[in-house]
């Protein structure tokens, strides 16, 4: 088996970026502090459960961005002899507990709305209030899109799961300060607590999901079908060269891609020659996917065992050696 990753410049440079990742959450841990402080003092005014409901939402952001800054450090650490595919996962632990605190937060607001809703109460200085929560809310939209084009670009979950938290959150705040809005109007105050219970239910499916998505990375997952069809299209071009490959794998860990296949080639090659082409396709699939660390095996085509290895466990095979000239064996018995 052989293995060939980024060149070693290329991966110093995306090591170096991957470190960088921890001012984004440094960036989004104030941006928490900021509009937890403003959100709280709305509803120190106001007195209005949705706007608790908000700032709620707010301390969950602090505890993720804390949890995220946590794990972008560990993440930057380069492979070492515990974790010689890297530390990329921890991401996946930063994410899960940010859904986690997600969900914690909507019980938390569900039941301050429903007490709320069995005993309403008015609510007072709703200009100053809203005003400060529709600061916070822009502060918050801000991050999220410096963060979102942050994650997207360095493939880090955990950045796109804060960011996608505190997309949330201006949605989130933009619900509360229509209700607050519409007591206004109306002065029916018992739209404010249920406002804030649909708020607790869109802010539990953004939790739900972060979950979901946390759990589905730490088993493994499978390379999109898109990128899975740039290694196919690579190796394809090569079969009218008469070369052949199968068992080609692929899995997500974090920002990084592993990618694995077998190349199948005429058994009376050299082995300068096989090498030269695994150079070759290498170089191909990591410019086809720059994330991506390649494992390749060359195999001759004429082996039958050649064809024996697709599946991921293989039954034990242990292959006989050729007759010694002279023993008067032939290759049929």
């Amino acid at each position: 088996m052989r293995v060939c990753s980024m060149h070693p410049n290329a991966r110093i440079v995306a090591m170096l970026e991957r470190r960088d990742l921890r001012r984004y959450a440094v960036l989004s841990l104030t941006a928490a502090l900021s509009t937890m402080g403003l959100k709280t003092t709305a509803y120190w005014i106001t007195g209005s459960v949705g706007l608790l409901s908000d700032a709620l939402e707010s301390g969950v952001n602090l505890l993720a961005a804390l949890v995220a800054l946590a794990a972008l450090t560990v993440v930057g650490q380069p492979p070492d002899e515990e974790h010689e595919h890297g530390h990329e996962k921890a991401e996946y632990f930063s994410s899960g507990v940010e859904g986690g605190l997600i969900l914690i937060a909507a019980v938390i607001i569900a039941e301050e709305a429903i007490q709320r809703l069995l005993a309403p109460r008015s609510i007072a200085r709703l200009d100053l209030g809203l005003s400060i929560s529709v600061v916070a809310s822009l502060i918050n939209l801000g991050v999220a899109q410096v963060l979102l084009r942050a994650g997207r670009r360095q493939r880090s979950i955990a950045l796109e799961a804060d960011a996608r938290h505190l997309l949330s959150d201006v949605w989130t705040s933009a619900a509360v300060l229509l209700g607050v809005g519409l007591v206004a109007v109306t002065g029916w105050h018992v739209l404010d607590p249920l406002v804030a219970m649909g708020a607790a239910a869109l802010i539990a499916w953004t939790g739900v999901k972060l979950v979901r998505r946390s759990a589905a990375g730490l088993m493994d997952p499978a390379l999109p079908e898109a990128e899975v069809g740039l290694v196919r299209s690579t190796l394809e071009s090569y079969r009218p060269a008469g070369i052949r490959y199968h068992a080609l794998r692929t899995r997500q860990s974090g920002a990084r891609s592993f990618v694995s296949f077998h190349v199948q080639v005429p058994g009376d090659w050299t082995v300068q020659r096989g090498h030269n082409l695994l150079e070759q396709l290498e170089a191909e699939v990591r410019q086809a996917l720059p994330h991506a660390t390649v494992f390749t095996h060359i195999e001759p085509l004429e082996d039958p065992l050649s064809w024996r290895d697709e599946a991921l466990d293989r039954s034990v095979q242990v292959a006989q050696p050729d007759p010694e000239p002279g023993t008067g064996k032939d290759e049929g018995d």
